[in-house]
């Protein structure tokens, strides 16, 4: 009886697949443009590597900035109701793509656009959370983050394909196209938070828990090594011909967190976070410097398998850290400091990593942010790791 039971509350319910389809087609579209936007930058304005590192990153800023705004309105409008703003508004701010208004122009569509995908991506996941069964909630949470990690490799690895045998204006009407028709389902979802009139207090703004912010730290150092992947792996490739082995990249990378994911998340549960943090951050760091010195497909795919060891490992760890950190109580603030912190690294990073292109070269910018990634290590043994055996004895 149990068991059947068990079966009754599904997953996998209508409303589920398509609030996972969405976000995906969001999150594909999203990294289709983060890493072929900056070459279009170069080739259509004449931009430096820094500002087209800017045009690249600069979306993932505005996805911040939606995210922190959007967050406190939850409870007062509702996640559906912001779903259906954050839609319009991502059609609206697309269309600025198509005018040729300068870089100007361009790095306003790309900030917009970002802060509109900002406000999607806090409902969507929002509804995905209330949508499965509180028996098997961490499950689900698990599944829906597969959205995330699918759009991240699918986006990429047919964007620097696509890119290859049609204009960029073509690259985004095709992708635009994927989301409209994802759009039209959405009023099939009927899902929605409770809202409540009046919730907001005088610290609705806080979006920061002061417990997990040095932790946040490591994220951010490791998020600004991962930038210059999103930002400047085709620029690499193009310059070392391996713009083929580059469209696979994110493949790998994709498959290397697919296949290890469900053993370090009980390893976690069972012996801690140490013993998966420290061998991922030398493994990235060990990926960045292959990655550096990359002269053949072989050696460059090598490096986005242990990349994606070392970076989609820490990501969902650190995670677990940050909240471990906190007051029970702020569990879900302690979630959105490492985001702010990570999506930081990742929106800021380029435009600076892009002042040292011109004399370390892409190459040697890979290697060199192995400092980022050790320096991140740091941080962790400092604010964690050290004290990870005396918090498990204290049961904290």
């Amino acid at each position: 009886m149990e068991r059947s039971e068990y079966m009754s509350d599904r997953i996998w319910t209508k409303e589920f697949v398509i609030i996972f389809f969405y976000h995906f087609i969001v999150l594909f579209s999203m990294y289709v443009s983060i890493v072929t936007i900056g070459n279009y930058a170069i080739e259509q304005y004449g931009a430096s590597s820094s500002t087209a590192g800017l045009v690249s990153s600069i979306f993932i800023i505005g996805v911040l900035v939606g995210r922190i705004t959007t967050g406190p309105q939850i409870n007062r409008l509702g996640a559906q109701k912001i779903l259906y703003i954050g839609a319009v508004l991502f059609f609206v701010t697309y269309l600025l793509y198509f005018i040729d208004g300068g870089l100007a122009l361009l790095i306003a569509a790309r900030f917009l656009n970002g802060f509109a995908t900002g406000l999607i991506s806090t409902s969507v996941n929002t509804l995905a959370t209330i949508s499965v069964p509180e028996n098997r909630r961490g499950e689900g949470i698990s599944y829906f983050s597969l959205s995330f990690v699918l759009g991240a490799a699918i986006g990429p690895f047919l964007g620097f394909l696509m890119l290859e045998i049609m204009t960029f204006n073509t690259l985004l009407i095709i992708v635009g196209t994927a989301v409209f028709l994802g759009t039209l389902l959405l009023p099939l979802v009927k899902t929605n938070n409770i809202v409540k009139k009046g919730q907001l207090s005088a610290g609705r703004f806080k979006v920061i828990d002061r417990d997990a912010m040095p932790m946040g730290f490591s994220a951010l150092f490791m998020g600004l090594a991962y930038a210059s992947i999103l930002a400047f792996l085709n620029l690499y490739a193009i310059d070392m011909n391996l713009v083929t082995a580059a469209s696979f990249f994110f493949l790998v990378y994709s498959g290397a967190i697919l296949m290890t994911r469900p053993f370090t998340g009980r390893i976690l549960d069972q012996r801690g976070a140490n013993i998966i943090l420290y061998p991922a951050f030398v493994i990235m760091s060990i990926g960045f410097f292959v990655l550096g010195g990359a002269t053949t497909g072989v050696v460059l795919l090598i490096a986005g398998g242990l990349i994606g060891i070392g970076f989609g490992n820490f990501q969902s760890v650190a995670q677990a850290v940050c909240v471990n950190l906190a007051s029970r109580e702020n569990i879900g603030l302690a979630t959105s400091t490492y985001f702010i912190m990570l999506e930081v690294g990742l929106g800021f990073g380029p435009f600076f990593l892009g002042l040292l292109v011109p004399s370390l070269g892409y190459g040697g910018l890979y290697q060199y942010l192995v400092l980022s990634i050790l320096i991140a290590m740091g941080i962790y043994y400092v604010v964690y790791g050290r004290h990870e055996k005396s918090r498990q004895q204290s049961g904290s």
